[in-house]
């Protein structure tokens, strides 16, 4: 995953190996051939005919389909070879890194890089017991109404049988087609299926590979990263290393924009995505704008309308256009509704399986989602799986958790829209990227609405009595007065009264679901 606004970790020798050449070049004065303006990229950006065109303007009249704004909660799989050394995110980075934890478990594990590398990872990824069509019976359970598959992570490895990349899934690791396999299982359910991306920022973010041992005995020996027999894995040698920033996010190189949209484009023809979603801004100028053109259009041209939603980031890196994407907030949240759909994107717990790693609660699940929901958004959760494709324990208690709470309160989540204001209480939310934790209570509600009808939603547990105050008598975002309060769940009515200071309901004793309740409103 992005994380532009984290201090990206870096031993002391790597950055220095980092900066070598730049600093050489900065006592120099550069030549007139460095000045020269470089020719315009030769790119090959075929398009499927349609409304939609590789332009700005053209890309802003898109409109995110009713499908999405109905589903509101999605999960992902975002798993591959990463996986197994069971030490998290960016793992094929960071086992470059002299410093970090992940080069010092790589060193103890499996050896030094420049003998065992990433490569050497690959063929341990055999996904034993991987089950998508028991997965998906559980994501369904859980409430999912879209599903969306790591298609290739930073670490360059196509989870699809790729035409232009023999570093793949179906060729080595499980040999099996992975996106493929996710697909069938989602479509086989009804539940829209979508990809993940983060390929557009590889070429920079495995600058480290092609680095060499900084200890003895094996001082300088080059990493295998730097080796030309495995330069379509770890991307030709270059001097622009992702350095933490937006701006060193993605590279300026056109022949990896060509490789880009080649694989990417490769990957929506054969699969068709409802849902595309790239770890950033929208790569690479004209050749990322293509690419969502041709998403649309080939929408358009099998649905007879723009039926396909592209997710990409506001973080600098590349370019955003609200209009023409549904915006995505890494593990956060928007303070308020947005007049436009947009999507949180999280993990129960790392984004690839972390030992020891402190997992999110269902309450905190529940939570985020009822909060997302009541100002337009939608929730797209990863469920941490084991490198075998089996769930951990956590990630087996969220579903078990998830399954019982949608089947009572789900008619407050899916198909609603958000209400005058998104909700009211004690607790303050941040606003923006990495900014999702929140210790929400009872007293905390958020509101959805479907027709005429009102779902407040508690996030927390509640007894005794709940007050809303937004909806006191003579309140300025209804003037009806409520007619009829029912928790769902309960049968029946619930005692209420609606004066000047709140609408306070009488809390049944016992709660038909933990985590969270939903009253439903009505007006007279």
């Amino acid at each position: 995953m992005v994380t532009l606004n984290k201090r990206a970790f870096l031993g002391v020798p790597a950055l220095a190996a980092l900066g070598l050449a730049g600093a050489a070049q900065a006592k120099d004065e550069p030549s007139a051939d460095a000045c020269a303006k470089p020719p315009a990229p030769d790119y090959r950006l075929p398009v499927a005919n349609g409304p939609f065109r590789p332009e700005p303007d053209s890309l802003k009249t898109y409109q995110a389909p009713d499908w999405f704004r109905d589903a509101k909660f999605g999960i992902w799989s975002h798993w591959g070879p990463q996986a197994v050394p069971r030490q998290g995110d960016w793992y094929a980075r960071n086992m470059y890194v002299p410093g970090h934890p992940h080069y010092d478990h790589h060193v103890k594990t499996y050896g030094q890089p420049s003998k065992s590398g990433y490569k050497d990872i690959i063929p341990l990824w055999t996904a034993e017991k991987f089950d998508p069509e028991g997965l998906m019976d559980k994501y369904a359970a859980a409430g999912a109404k879209y599903f969306v598959s790591m298609g290739v992570h930073h670490d360059n490895f196509d989870l699809w049988n790729s035409k232009h990349h023999r570093w793949n899934a179906t060729a080595m690791g499980p040999k099996r087609d992975i996106v493929g396999a996710w697909r069938a299982a989602a479509r086989k359910r009804k539940i829209r299926f979508g990809v993940s991306e983060h390929l557009g920022a590889s070429h920079n973010w495995y600058y480290p590979s092609h680095l060499y041992n900084q200890t003895w005995p094996e001082l300088g020996v080059p990493y295998d990263g730097a080796d030309p027999r495995y330069v379509d894995l770890y991307h030709p040698p270059h001097n622009e290393p992702y350095k933490g920033g937006a701006d060193t996010w993605y590279t300026k190189d056109p022949r990896f924009h060509q490789i880009w949209f080649d694989r990417m484009r490769d990957l929506i023809d054969t699969y068709e995505p409802d849902l595309l979603y790239s770890d950033g801004g929208l790569p690479f100028g004209v050749v990322g704008r293509s690419l969502v053109a041709h998403l649309y259009n080939g929408s358009v041209a099998r649905a007879g309308r723009v039926d396909a939603v592209y997710n990409c980031k506001d973080f600098g890196s590349g370019e955003f256009y609200k209009e023409a994407c549904v915006q995505d907030v890494e593990r956060g949240v928007l303070k308020g509704i947005n007049p436009l759909p947009w999507q949180t994107d999280t993990s129960n717990g790392d984004w690839f399986y972390s030992d020891g790693f402190k997992y999110k609660t269902t309450s905190e699940v529940v939570a985020m989602l009822a909060d997302i929901a009541s100002k337009n958004g939608n929730l797209l959760l990863n469920v941490v799986q084991y490198p075998d494709g089996s769930l951990p324990p956590e990630s087996q208690l969220l579903l078990e958790e998830l399954a019982p709470w949608m089947a009572v309160n789900a008619q407050a989540i899916h198909g609603t829209r958000p209400w005058k204001v998104f909700g009211e209480g004690p607790t303050e939310t941040a606003d923006g990227a990495f900014q999702e934790s929140a210790a929400y209570t009872a007293r905390d509600i958020r509101f959805t609405t479907k027709g005429d009808t009102l779902y407040a939603i508690t996030l927390g547990e509640p007894s005794g009595v709940t007050e809303i105050t937004a909806l006191a008598k003579d309140n300025p975002h209804e003037r009806r007065r409520v007619a009829r309060v029912e928790m769902l769940g309960v049968r029946g009515a619930l005692k209420f009264r609606q004066d000047d200071r709140a609408l306070t309901i009488d809390v049944p004793p016992r709660a038909p679901t933990r985590h969270a309740s939903v009253f439903k409103i009505n007006f007279a």
